[in-house]
């Protein structure tokens, strides 16, 4: 379910300033399907692994609920199907990047878990993928802006997969995967790893309001909330105990939801991204010096309408109008309405 809310999430970001509501349900749609056959497809694959660990022997597989060419026909028929409906309701670059997803998760991620521990890093790009699916399949192409959730995505799942390795170090162990924390006995490694990818969570709620993405508001809560993990990576990093762990583990299940609430309550549709644009332009060239002298100066004839203006009863602009934008440019223009 967690990759269908982040497609879903995705697909909301990208479609600007109306929401598809049937593009929405075909791409959470495909995306569980395609998810689907990549979780199979890695239980087929560690069926032994499993069998050997408290947390999955119950599996259907493991346990012998399911056969294995029953769940290899399961997988083939929905990523098959999963793939082709998102290739006909979205596009085809967003059915690519779930065909690829799975071919990802299933034959470089899953077989890596037994290899190195690099697949923690592997895996964390499969998980950043499913909001970059969605964004595309709303709008089509890959931006900049479509990069912010991804990356939320990808940096969260390090101290969220570091707790869990080091919560569950003995069942790791015993199903022959390779993780981090098994290599480091003291916890440092894990401890400092978790901490520093929460740090590079920190800027991404002000580049999604930089970017115009999102409203100055979620800069602010995503900086708050990501101190708040940070904060429990640090006191783990301190204090390597399974106590420490199983806060930032469950920190870690709080800041997903959260966030991705936030980016979503208070991101800008495209006409307020294109009015943000065009104040931005706009109110510099009202407040260089050039701009400000030639209004000045001007020519004779201009200066004397201004005066007979004035001296008729029209009102000039006052100047606050254009000095409100300096020091305080999140509050709107002060109107001024001449009298007739």
């Amino acid at each position: 379910m967690l990759v269908v809310a982040t497609s879903g999430t995705g697909f909301i970001l990208g479609s600007g300033t109306v929401v598809d509501i049937a593009g929405l349900c075909y791409t959470c749609g495909g995306t569980m399907m395609v998810a689907a056959a990549a979780n199979s497809l890695n239980q087929v694959f560690e069926i032994n692994n499993d069998a050997k660990m408290k947390r999955t022997r119950q599996r259907p597989l493991p346990s012998g609920r399911i056969s294995a060419p029953h769940a290899i026909t399961w997988a083939s028929s929905v990523g098959i199907a999963g793939t082709a409906l998102l290739a006909c309701k979205a596009n085809m670059l967003a059915a690519g990047l779930a065909a690829s997803n799975l071919v990802l998760y299933a034959f470089a991620y899953t077989p890596l878990k037994q290899i190195h521990p690099v697949n923690t890093w592997v895996g964390a790009i499969v998980g950043a993928i499913p909001p970059l699916l969605g964004w595309v399949a709303a709008s089509g192409e890959i931006s900049l802006n479509s990069m912010i959730l991804p990356a939320a995505l990808y940096f969260w799942q390090i101290p969220h997969f570091m707790a869990l390795a080091y919560l569950c170090r003995d069942d790791y162990a015993a199903g022959g995967y390779k993780m981090v924390s098994l290599l480091d006995a003291s916890g440092r490694r894990t401890s400092l790893i978790a901490l520093r990818n929460c740090l590079y969570l920190i800027p991404l709620g002000f580049f999604a309001y930089d970017w115009g993405l999102a409203s100055g508001w979620f800069c602010v809560e995503s900086s708050l909330l990501t101190l708040a993990i940070s904060a429990t990576a640090f006191s783990f990093y301190r204090d390597r105990t399974m106590q420490k762990a199983r806060r930032m583990f469950h920190a870690s299940l709080l800041y997903l939801p959260v966030f991705m609430s936030g980016i979503l309550f208070h991101r800008l549709s495209d006409d307020q991204q294109h009015l943000a644009e065009n104040n931005s332009e706009r109110f510099p060239e009202l407040l260089s010096p050039s701009r400000m002298a030639s209004e000045e100066n001007g020519n004779g004839s201009e200066g004397k309408n201004q005066t007979r203006q004035i001296a008729g009863g029209s009102r000039a602009r006052p100047p606050v109008a254009y000095a409100s934008y300096a020091p305080f440019p999140f509050l709107p223009a002060p109107s001024y309405i001449a009298p007739q």
